[in-house]
């Protein structure tokens, strides 16, 4: 969402019928809307790790930023603290931070190409490649199942794992693309 005041608005609007446990705007402000402990409804339709309902299995976390643009500092350290956090306390690991994108790839697009992964894959906050990447690898529909992305149309499922892995990567699949989904299962 746009402004931290647009998102706040909308996740406490019932008419809207969306929620999310936080909020985090661009200068770090950090709200806690919904106790961890409840269900928020953030996921929407969609599937991670063949499981459907992924607002009763999740943690909802909103960043209040346009996506024309990279996130800023203040954000991206407010989320690290706030990961690092929600990590601990359900003993969760990195590789189950996700994004709307992986969990809704034909509906949903946020975080977005600007946001930083490797930033939170590098402090074991999410999954990320780490070492050499082969030049090629298995085919990437068997990987993405691996990871846990859903089975939905595999146009939609790559630009997800682009989205967040590789996103300066356009056009058909590539041997790059399936050696970086090996190299990320491999590490996980």
């Amino acid at each position: 969402m746009a402004s931290f005041a647009a998102a706040r608005d909308r996740l406490c609007d019932p008419a809207a019928e969306v929620s999310a446990h936080w909020l985090i705007a661009e200068d770090g402000t950090t709200l806690a809307m919904v106790p961890e402990e409840r269900r928020a409804w953030h996921a929407g339709a969609g599937a991670w790790r063949g499981e459907a309902d992924v607002n009763s299995r999740s943690i909802g976390i909103e960043l209040a930023n346009p996506m024309d643009r990279p996130f800023p500092e203040p954000q991206m350290a407010a989320l690290e603290g706030l990961l690092r956090g929600i990590l601990t306390r359900w003993d969760l690991p990195p590789a189950a931070v996700i994004a709307h994108s992986d969990m809704a790839p034909e509906r949903k697009d946020d975080p977005g190409p600007r946001f930083d992964w490797e930033r939170l894959a590098r402090q074991g906050l999410a999954a990320g490649q780490h070492g050499a990447v082969a030049a090629d690898g298995p085919p990437l529909p068997e990987t993405l199942d691996a990871l846990g992305y859903p089975p939905t149309e595999a146009a939609a499922r790559l630009t997800a794992f682009r989205l967040r892995h590789r996103p300066w990567g356009r056009g058909e699949e590539a041997a790059a693309d399936r050696a970086l989904a090996a190299a990320i299962l491999s590490g996980l």
